[in-house]
């Protein structure tokens, strides 16, 4: 099991040596890394929480994603694997509470939508089995609510509405859906659905001009009203007016080396926390002001041990706790930002 701890004091450039108990090199054995975390001219400190979860060996399968339920306190984490449960429920305080199985076939994505009026959760499901192909609502125990797609059957259609590998999705306040589909399937499409399922406008061409996607794999807004996706393949973020669908730019000079599979917003909005898959890398990037795209500036980064691969991420909007998927150490770890910076929040 993957875990180790990391102190951060101070800008400028820090190194700390650490000592991993690795779970992803076939047996547990002790091995040295070097974990380093570089700072730029802002300061965005966070911790590792060793505390959570308590125990870890309810990781028993890949980890491929995890959402938050920031108004209940509430974690779920997604796992793939015969024989296991799919979806794992902690407390922020990394308690376990419980587990459930039911219509979940293989887990890609998901999102707690959490306001005073509604708590369920999210799931897109990739698999090629009954339930594969579909974006599925389930309320807080499990029961499933709605689904999305034509279960077992993967497509391009509208009407029906079908899907080919869904990646993830984002559910805003208002209740309207933005579902990335085509993590590798026939699709490559953004679609944004109003809150009673009807479409309200979509990209959904292959290629590398602008609004058009390879592996869109990760979707998220700020509180501008834009609408951000890392589009893997392409190597680049696009960004486009929530309420229009209107592209509004990109940015591709942060990912010369790897594409973003994983794209979410701090609490205050400052910052777009990335995840660099086969990097094992999470970066920091200064969101940009209203009415302005301009370029991408890296602030800072956590670089990882090799093989990690943080696949997707969660950011708990009333903490800013960072939980982050991880599908070769096959954990989910959490990232506390000091008090410093947690006092900056506006939640």
């Amino acid at each position: 099991m993957a875990r180790f701890w990391v102190c951060v004091a101070g800008a400028g450039f820090f190194l700390a040596s650490l000592v991993l108990h690795s779970r992803f090199c076939g047996s547990p054995v002790l091995r040295n890394f070097a974990f380093q975390i570089s700072w730029r001219s802002e300061k965005v400190a966070y911790r590792l929480d060793l505390d959570w979860p308590k125990y870890s060996d309810y990781f028993t399968g890949t980890t491929f994603c995890v959402t938050v339920d920031s108004l209940n306190g509430l974690v779920y984490v997604a796992q793939r694997g015969d024989n296991i449960p799919k979806v794992l429920v902690f407390t922020e305080d990394g308690y376990f509470l419980r587990d459930w199985n039911y219509t979940v076939d293989t887990p890609h994505g998901m999102f707690a939508a959490s306001t005073l009026h509604e708590q369920s959760v999210w799931i897109t499901d990739v698999g090629s089995g009954s339930y594969g192909h579909t974006v599925k609502k389930y309320n807080t125990f499990g029961d499933l609510v709605q689904v999305l797609g034509t279960p077992g059957k993967k497509g391009t259609g509208l009407n029906p509405l079908q899907f080919d590998n869904p990646a993830e999705l984002y559910v805003d306040d208002t209740g309207d859906i933005y579902i990335v589909d085509g993590d590798g399937g026939l699709n490559n499409r953004l679609i944004k659905l109003s809150q009673d399922f009807m479409i309200l406008w979509l990209h959904g061409q292959n290629g590398t001009g602008p609004a058009k996607f390879n592996i869109p794999h990760s979707v998220t807004l700020d509180s501008s009203g834009r609408v951000w996706v890392a589009d893997r393949g392409n190597k680049r973020i696009q960004v486009f007016d929530k309420e229009t669908g209107e592209w509004l730019g990109e940015w591709n000079n942060c990912f010369t080396e790897e594409g973003p599979s994983s794209v979410r917003f701090t609490p205050d909005g400052k910052y777009l926390i990335v995840a660099q898959l086969n990097l094992s890398r999470l970066s920091f990037l200064a969101a940009p002001p209203v009415g302005s795209i301009g370029d991408c500036s890296v602030i800072s980064t956590i670089q990882l041990p090799d093989q990690v691969l943080p696949h997707l991420l969660e950011v708990d909007r009333k903490t800013g706790a960072i939980y982050v998927a991880e599908i070769g150490a096959k954990q989910v770890q959490k990232y506390v930002p000091l008090n410093s910076y947690l006092l900056a929040f506006d939640v």
